[in-house]
């Protein structure tokens, strides 16, 4: 077989799409949050002098407090010192209780040692073994000090693990029945299994009395130290607000929260009067900087109220009767109704939120993934749906005789949602509700 390889040209057409660095800042911008484009809309004017944000702040709240307070009484301070401060940890607690006793500084330094190896859920995560070699202590004396700090308040605080905990809160409870702190002491893992049948003929006592001490037990805090936590509040900022009257419902965008973007005309006009070219050309390159970021962001906001108004169309029974009605729903269709790419509809919906009349969800939970309900019927209902009917029924059930997994799969089958045993065990994991033997009660 002869080839022959002869140089030549030879002009081939392709498309392809172009990556430019319009199209790249609008690809980030649509999967930004309201929090995360606001900070990159305050980067972009500290780079661009010609971008000016306008932002809604605080002035007008303060303007506000500051007016009521000359008409009030002189007692009230400024409206700054009523906020709250969260920064009080356990460990602060504690050494505040410590100050009322003259320790030893021998003593004083081991305390702070073992403060700071104590979680936010106040446990102690270090042994006095491990401890008194590390400050150079005795076991003995580091041991004297971990048994003042687990009779601190909150009880509970300065346990190694949760059998201890509860153990110290249930000493202090003058309610405490004696045999919940038998059980604490000796039985922790027979009744944590709920192994109670073998425990009761063990200890003598009848189930129902297992039982009263179990009601007892969950009364106690497992984490006695986290109403402590040094964390600041979480606030999330809705992108679409939809509110229902009558048979109608409305969709709102709302952006009237986000920094406004507004062009320095002026000093743009003194700058490009100058003469110097790379004055101009720094000039030229700011405004067209500026001009690729205002159809970013327009376009942004048309993709978000188009995939917000597409699954309230979709999702219609939902802002009507609530969370139990959502349906299945995946984002390829709505990427073919809108004929965008199912990408875009991933990025659009990342980080977004919707206000309801039933509250603010992520725009992603209105995405729930579905199954067949019936085999006859074709119809399909979503996970959601169906863990909303498992937690319906687990609440109305006889507790001495719990519903089993197959129980709550049969009743689901008479309803029309055909979902297997294991898949009823595993959406009631995820709910967090224990299996049958362990909700199972005895009187």
């Amino acid at each position: 077989m002869n080839m022959q390889m002869n140089p030549g040209l030879w002009q081939q057409q392709t498309m392809k799409l172009a990556m430019t660095q319009e199209l790249t800042q609008a690809i980030t911008l649509l999967q930004y949050s309201a929090q995360e484009l606001a900070a990159f809309l305050e980067t972009k004017a500290v780079e661009n002098p010609f971008i000016q944000l306008e932002t809604p702040d605080l002035k007008a709240l303060y303007k506000k407090e500051r007016a009521q307070s000359a008409s009030s009484s002189s007692d009230d301070k400024n409206w700054v010192e009523h906020i709250a401060d969260s920064s009080y940890t356990i460990t602060d607690y504690v050494q505040a209780q410590f100050q009322l006793k003259k320790l030893p500084d021998a003593k004083k330094r081991i305390l702070d040692f073992l403060l700071n190896n104590m979680d936010e859920n106040g446990y102690m995560t270090i042994d006095s073994e491990e401890a008194a070699e590390l400050v150079r202590k005795s076991e003995a004396e580091v041991r004297s000090v971990m048994n003042m700090i687990k009779w601190m308040e909150p009880a509970g605080i300065g346990a190694r693990n949760l059998q201890e905990c509860l153990l110290l809160q249930a000493e202090r409870r003058l309610d405490a029945p004696f045999l919940a702190e038998v059980i604490l002491r000796r039985h922790f893992t027979e009744f944590a299994n709920k192994t109670w049948k073998p425990l009761a003929k063990q200890l003598g006592v009848e189930l129902k009395e297992i039982q009263q001490a179990a009601d007892f037990i969950k009364t106690l805090n497992p984490k006695p130290g986290a109403s402590f936590q040094d964390g600041s509040s979480c606030y999330v900022r809705p992108d679409v607000s939809v509110t229902v009257a009558g048979d109608f419902i409305e969709v709102h965008l709302l952006d009237d929260e986000l920094p406004k973007v507004v062009f320095e005309k002026e000093y743009f006009n003194e700058m490009a009067s100058y003469a110097d070219k790379e004055v101009k050309r720094f000039v030229k390159e700011k405004e067209k900087d500026y001009q690729w970021l205002m159809r970013s962001l327009e376009q942004r906001q048309q993709t978000i109220q188009r995939v917000g108004l597409k699954i309230v169309e979709k999702q219609r029974r939902f802002f009507f009767h609530g969370p139990g009605s959502l349906q299945p729903l995946t984002m390829k269709e709505i990427a073919d109704e809108l004929s965008i790419h199912e990408s875009t509809v991933s990025r659009t919906v990342r980080g977004k939120y919707m206000q309801t009349p039933f509250g603010t969800y992520e725009l992603k939970s209105f995405f729930p993934s579905g199954m067949t309900a019936s085999l006859e019927t074709g119809e399909v209902t979503s996970s959601n749906q169906a863990k909303i009917r498992i937690q319906t029924l687990v609440s109305a059930e006889d507790k001495r005789k719990p519903l089993s997994d197959q129980a709550i799969c049969s009743a689901l089958l008479e309803e029309g949602m055909a979902i297997s045993r294991r898949t009823v065990a595993k959406y009631r994991e995820q709910l967090n509700i224990p299996s049958s033997s362990k909700r199972k009660r005895y009187e």
